[in-house]
């Protein structure tokens, strides 16, 4: 059997990051837990390289998460600027087009500015959890194993876990922190002695940002729609992609991506050839000929991803929900679990920047109640 202080189940964003900020407090005794192989959870980020279409995932074209606003989100702006990141805004220049009918034309008007601006990450928001995992001990972060079962042990927790290989490990922990969604917590791993109910019920309830949706990216040799005056900005009731946004990097990789405005429960019923199909069609009708031959496509659709998504995520609204899933008296759990997904957080649930939030607030929780003080 292993033994840590601290255990974190879920190496994406908040669970990298919570690492990172007990290793600033002089914590290193943790280990962290990752189902996939890959880290960053609901962040990541594609190749724009035309040879790895649909394949290989790497750094540049965001298939999660895309935006954050420093005018609003001070704390995570202030984790890009310690992380050495650069940024750069949003493409906004230009008229943006709306779709009503498929017997009509896509009508032209005037964009608009977000404000606060939104900014982007370059290199991708990957980059964001890339730079945090550089900075922690690899041989402390675990991937390919799925956390199954959180046992109490009096004082302590023992984490089960298998590997994708079917190896399991038990390891011996003093507090755990929940890196995942509530719902997909809820849903996947058993504990014992069993939640509260009512802690169940909430987290059962409680959406999970990016489940519902999918998004598509074309890449292209150039961004044309720019040299027709538009911002390469869409909305359409005609699908199958209902928002359109440029999508194009700092590095002059020129792309558009929409988020699809077809319910999961119908996209699992058509091959994701039929819809990269179905996108370019809709480019084409938007934004011209140019866009009917993109250099690359990728899809990433987060509902039929298991280790983001559970069976309640496809009857949600792909809306962003506002809440943020309660505690709840935790019973007999009470000191040795802290929820630290975006979920959790109190201003921004859901947002990149909720993911940082919950993350601080849980380590300064911690650290106050757990590590000595000096006079």
């Amino acid at each position: 059997m292993q033994n840590a202080r601290i255990g974190i189940l879920g190496g994406g964003l908040s669970g990298l990051y919570a690492a990172y900020l007990l290793r600033q407090r002089g914590i290193e005794d943790v280990i962290l837990f990752e189902a996939r192989e890959t880290l960053g959870g609901r962040i990541l980020s594609a190749s724009a390289s035309p040879s790895s279409a649909n394949e290989g995932f790497g750094n540049g074209i965001d298939l999660g998460p895309t935006w954050f606003w420093p005018g609003i989100q001070p704390q995570l702006d202030a984790v890009v600027r310690e992380l050495g990141l650069n940024s750069f805004a949003q493409h906004e220049e230009g008229d943006m087009l709306v779709e009503r009918a498929h017997n009509q034309p896509p009508m032209r008007t005037r964009g608009f500015f977000n404000s606060p601006a939104s900014m982007r990450l370059a290199g991708g928001m990957a980059s964001l959890t890339d730079a945090l995992f550089a900075r922690l001990d690899p041989s402390a972060v675990i991937r390919g194993e799925a956390v199954r079962e959180l046992r109490q042990v009096g004082a302590h927790v023992d984490i089960h876990s298998v590997s994708v290989s079917g190896h399991a490990r038990t390891t011996r922990v003093s507090h755990v922190f929940l890196a995942l969604p509530p719902r997909l917590t809820e849903a996947t791993i058993r504990f014992e002695p069993a939640l509260p109910a009512a802690v169940a019920q909430s987290w059962r309830s409680t959406a999970t940002w990016m489940a519902p949706h999918a998004k598509y990216v074309a890449v292209y040799p150039s961004p044309f729609w720019r040299t027709q005056g538009l911002s390469g900005e869409a909305r359409s009731m005609c699908g199958p992609l209902g928002e359109i946004h440029d999508a194009s990097s700092d590095d002059g990789t020129a792309a558009l991506f929409g988020f699809f405005g077809v319910p999961a429960s119908v996209r699992r019923t058509v091959k994701d050839d039929a819809l990269r199909a179905a996108c370019r069609a809709q480019l084409v009708r938007l934004f011209g000929p140019e866009a009917a031959v993109p250099q690359a496509e990728f899809i990433k659709d987060w509902a039929r991803d298991p280790y983001t998504a559970t069976a309640d995520d496809m009857a949600d609204s792909a809306e962003h929900l506002a809440g943020a899933a309660a505690q709840g008296p935790l019973g007999v759990w009470r000191g040795q679990l802290t929820g630290v997904a975006s979920e959790w957080s109190a201003h921004f649930p859901g947002y990149v920047a909720g993911a940082i939030e919950a993350a601080q607030q849980a380590v300064q929780r911690f650290t106050t109640q757990h590590m000595p003080t000096t006079n």
